[in-house]
């Protein structure tokens, strides 16, 4: 039987019920000496097994590459008939480097690890012998970049293959810029290393990043296949050959270049860019890709997008790292089948939560149904476990499952007394033990809970909108919660894929209330003359991902006019006073995006009809102030949440305005920004604004403690 075989690489019943205990041959009980378990088996073929002691999950570091240095020592001395390296872990082959040794690390030290790191995977792939990576679950950055050392690659059917980069602000150091252009399809490759999207075992297959594909119970036979000569190399195939010339890889990389364009700015996010031109100058030649790979890699990891999306990288496991536990909740139910309560069912669902969906009408969890069939059909892109989650996912109008539901999500419409109406019924049907929480985006928690007969398991858990793409979830708290309902609480946002933001009850707790005088300033400068489509791209330029005005119409004006108006009356917030003609357009319901109209005008699809920024009549591209008059108050409304301990950390703060309205990822968030900035700069410049503007500018005391 060849790898070839379709009883190999075909899936079946028996495949999803075979028994998944990773293949790992003579080396399956053997101690780990270092990071690596080695041994050979009865047919001569030596297995080295990457097994990094303490963790979960393999990550790449100076260690393990020194290890497999000896490994090679070892080969070299007593060759084997062939070499396998794959993961004794579970969780996959390895998520990537230790960017942990990064930090700190000036780019002569840099430039030495990756030299050093390119002399031993250049080893590998000169060693005489077949070698073999078996590849399961994630395979990322450096850990692909070892894979692609090896002679060939047999992926086990759950692999995934990615370089993920760019998302640091990079681009692959240990030779995937050169290795992965000789195997596979270049252009496809290259737009896996630009994007930062990970490629299925199957496709990567089709594209020529990976040899074979097999279920695990068939690994053993891929690899005798392979160390046997049975198995070829997929091949870069036609395009291979045709991008060796410098004219085709010339219009290839402008037509990248303007791809690229369109998702970044290349002073912001310079990786890309980079990469392409690393590749048109030098795709014919791996000896000068490997060079120039090198010395661009030292460089850009000191460059201030890559210091800050690393930061952004560690803030979101600080976030992920507030689960303490398991939370021990099976059974959600969600109360409201609208745009929010639907979505939340739906990703619990995708997530392997038992979920009930009630609602007052059956329309709208019919609705809430077919939505959340399409955004599990594009997330998960496998038909059987859509067929899962929704399977998972019950409609439920009465509301039976309050009953046996570990957590009940309240999701009703903004109104204080349906939601405590909703609440207290809730709570009277729900068993002992299980959590009631409440998805509000404003309102008081201490009101939502008055009336509760047990108030210490009510807790606040604010998704955004779109859930399916909004990390955040902000964990509101009050006097009366339980430390451990608050401990479960936010666990459970952790085991939904989602990144907790604990805050305190105040109006618009952290993000509205630091958006509200983004979008209300906006608004005024529209008032003032100046062109909301120039707005918006001032605010992208900054790296918004969605400008004041647009993101306005997405919230709803209905929305954005009450919360401004009751952050002002609640928190004495001096934000610029809606217009008129602004509450004329809610009342003729011109609302955004749900009426098709508000600031602009809306297609079928949802896109804003803007006017061109070339075709705009006045000079306020040139006004200094736009810029700072649009981000400015939002830092300073989250230095006030600082002080207030509306959130307790700007590690948090920081996290939760890039995860949850996208501030600039690559600035690292608004206090990093400020930092950077220089804070004695940033007041300057807000006491400038606040003479020339009024108080709503005026530093809050709060910057004394930065």
């Amino acid at each position: 039987m060849t790898v070839d075989d379709p009883r190999m690489t075909g899936t079946s019943l028996l495949g999803a019920l075979a028994d998944r205990a990773l293949e790992l041959s003579a080396a399956a009980d053997v101690e780990r000496r270092g990071n690596w378990r080695q041994a050979v088996d009865e047919d001569g073929v030596a297995w080295w097994v990457l097994d990094r002691p303490g963790k979960s999950v393999n990550t790449i570091d100076r260690s393990v590459l020194e290890d497999l240095d000896a490994l090679i020592d070892g080969a070299e001395a007593a060759p084997p008939r062939g070499i396998v390296i794959r993961s004794a872990k579970p969780s996959g082959f390895a998520a990537g480097a230790d960017i942990a040794q990064f930090v700190g690390a000036g780019s002569a030290e840099i430039a030495a690890m990756l030299e050093e790191g390119h002399r031993v995977l250049d080893r590998l792939a000169a060693m005489p012998m077949p070698t073999v990576a078996v590849i399961h679950g994630h395979c990322l950055g450096a850990g692909l970049e070892i894979a692609l050392a090896c002679r060939l690659r047999i992926a086990v059917s759950d692999a995934s293959l990615g370089f993920p980069e760019v998302m640091l602000g990079l681009h692959p150091g240990l030779g995937g810029t050169f290795r992965s252009l000789a195997v596979a399809d270049p252009l496809e490759a290259m737009t896996m290393m630009l994007t930062g999207k990970s490629a299925p075992a199957r496709r990567a297959r089709r594209i020529g990043l990976v040899d074979a594909v097999v279920e695990e119970r068939h690994v053993l036979n891929a690899v005798r296949a392979a160390v046997g000569g049975e198995l070829h190399p997929a091949g870069a195939g036609w395009k291979g050959k045709a991008f060796t010339l410098r004219p085709a890889r010339s219009l290839a990389a402008r037509r990248m270049r303007a791809e690229a364009a369109k998702a970044a700015r290349p002073e912001n996010y310079p990786a890309p860019f980079r990469l392409i031109d690393l590749w048109e100058a030098h795709g014919r030649s791996p000896d000068r890709m490997r060079a120039a790979e090198l010395d661009s890699f030292s460089q850009l990891v000191e460059t201030p997008t890559s210091r800050n999306l690393v930061r952004v990288f560690f803030l979101r496991e600080a976030m992920r790292g507030l689960k303490d536990g398991p939370s021990d909740i099976r059974r959600v139910h969600v109360i409201g089948a609208g745009a929010m309560g639907g979505d939340i069912a739906a990703w619990a669902a995708r997530e392997d939560f038992r979920v009930s969906l009630s609602d007052i009408d059956a329309k709208p969890i019919g609705e809430a149904l077919r939505k959340a069939t399409s955004m599990l059909e594009k997330s998960l892109k496998d038909k059987l476990r859509v067929r899962d989650a929704l399977d998972r996912l019950v409609p439920d109008p009465a509301g039976f499952g309050i009953a046996g539901a570990d957590l009940v999500i309240e999701a009703a419409p903004e109104r204080l007394d349906l939601k405590q109406s909703i609440l207290r019924d809730a709570e009277s049907r729900m068993k002992p033990g299980a959590i009631l929480a409440t998805n509000t985006s404003a309102l008081p928690l201490p009101d939502l809970a008055a009336g509760l007969a047990d108030p210490s398991r009510f807790v606040g858990l604010h998704f955004f909108n779109p859930v399916s793409r909004m990390q955040l979830v902000e964990v509101v708290q009050h006097d009366g919660l339980s430390p451990e309902t608050l401990r479960r609480a936010t666990s459970f946002v952790a085991e939904v894929s989602r990144l907790p933001a604990p805050v305190r009850p105040t109006a618009g707790f952290l993000v509205n209330r630091a958006l509200t005088p983004y979008i209300a300033e906006a608004i005024l400068l529209m008032g003032e003359g100046i062109p909301k489509e120039r707005i918006d791209a001032r605010a992208e330029a900054f790296g918004m991902p969605m400008g004041p005005v647009e993101l306005a119409d997405r919230v709803g004006l209905d929305i954005a006019v009450e919360v401004a108006q009751t952050l002002a009356e609640r928190l004495g917030m001096p934000l610029p006073e809606m217009p008129g003609w602004l509450h004329q357009m809610v009342r003729e319901g011109r609302l955004g995006v749900k009426t098709g109209a508000g600031l602009y005008d809306y297609d079928a699809e949802g896109k804003p009809k803007k006017i061109h920024l070339d075709a705009l009549p006045d000079g306020s591209a040139d006004d200094p102030n736009l810029e700072d008059r649009l981000i400015l108050p939002m830092i300073n409304t989250v230095v006030a949440c600082l002080r207030e301990g509306v959130v307790k950390s700007e590690e948090i703060a920081d996290g939760a305005m890039v995860f949850g309205t996208g501030f600039a990822p690559f600035r690292g968030g608004p206090i990093r920004y400020a930092r950077e900035r220089g804070v004695d700069t940033v007041i300057a410049r807000l006491r400038e604004l606040e003479m020339a503007h009024g108080p709503r500018f005026r530093p809050d005391a709060g910057w004394d403690r930065l």
